[in-house]
């Protein structure tokens, strides 16, 4: 096990568990602010004992846990056009910016396609729709879904052009408060859906995310006082850069040399 999945690992047992139902009635957060950490495994480690601390003022944080499990294999499936609109878009932080991508969630076998929109007050704004068993991820229906979503939030026509981009897998536990969660990802790995080349994020890093309606959390404050400061990093993006290092991210480089330093 590396040290991200053991330090993960570790944070979660010490937790008190919640079923989903939980997690989606406290904090299931379609629309909000997130700020991106990229954590050593010992301030994590520190980082993660104050937040689910049961004497901590106001309750511990929890964890999601669902049959018994809390920790969870994710692997997703991002989509762009053959010009790479929604990665150029980011990079140029247009106002009007979407990311497509097919999430597979491993130990259950639920699969979602999501639309990731940037909203007017610059907050993420996530639409889901399941997909079936043998449902194509971009057939029809998730198509129709997809155009829907682009007209009403954003007034643009969906691109007929979409193809697979690169594809992520990583081990996630996700902590709960009221209003407030923070996913936590170790072992991260991306893969390039053209030229079949993968870029391993340091065993030693793990991928905080908090997520909040509101801006600066308690747990943005902890990780500012381990000296810990967000980060312009998403999977996609900084995957993608990784993997194609001709690609222009000037403002991505830092984040991306700490996140795949083998890459670098």
């Amino acid at each position: 096990m590396i040290p991200a999945v053991r330090a993960l690992a570790r944070a979660a047992m010490a937790a008190r568990p919640v079923p989903l139902a939980d997690v989606q009635a406290r904090a299931e957060l379609l629309a909000r602010f997130d700020n991106t950490y990229l954590v050593p495994v010992e301030v994590f480690a520190a980082f993660a004992a104050e937040l689910t601390d049961r004497r901590r003022p106001g309750g511990p944080f929890a964890v999601l846990c669902i049959n018994g499990r809390r920790w969870f294999r994710y692997h997703s499936v991002y989509y762009d056009t053959p010009d790479l609109r929604s990665f150029h878009d980011d990079r140029q932080r247009r106002r009007l910016r979407y990311k497509i991508r097919e999430r597979l969630y491993a130990d259950t076998g639920e699969r979602q396609f999501e639309i990731k929109l940037k909203g007017s007050r610059g907050e993420t704004v996530k639409h889901r729709q399941p997909l079936l068993p043998g449902d194509a991820a971009l057939g029809a229906a998730p198509r129709g879904f997809l155009a829907s979503v682009l007209d009403r939030s954003y007034g643009i026509a969906a691109p007929t052009e979409l193809g697979r981009s690169i594809e992520t897998d990583y081990t996630r536990a996700t902590f709960v408060a009221n209003g407030r969660r923070i996913t936590c990802d170790a072992a991260l790995l991306c893969r390039d859906l053209e030229t079949g080349h993968t870029v391993r994020a340091d065993g030693g890093l793990i991928l905080v995310e908090t997520k909040t309606t509101g801006h600066l959390t308690e747990a943005d404050r902890l990780l500012h006082g381990y000296g810990i400061h967000a980060a312009e990093f998403t999977k996609y993006c900084g995957g993608l850069s990784a993997l194609r290092p001709d690609l222009t991210a000037h403002d991505w480089q830092r984040a991306v040399r700490t996140a795949f330093p083998t890459a670098a």
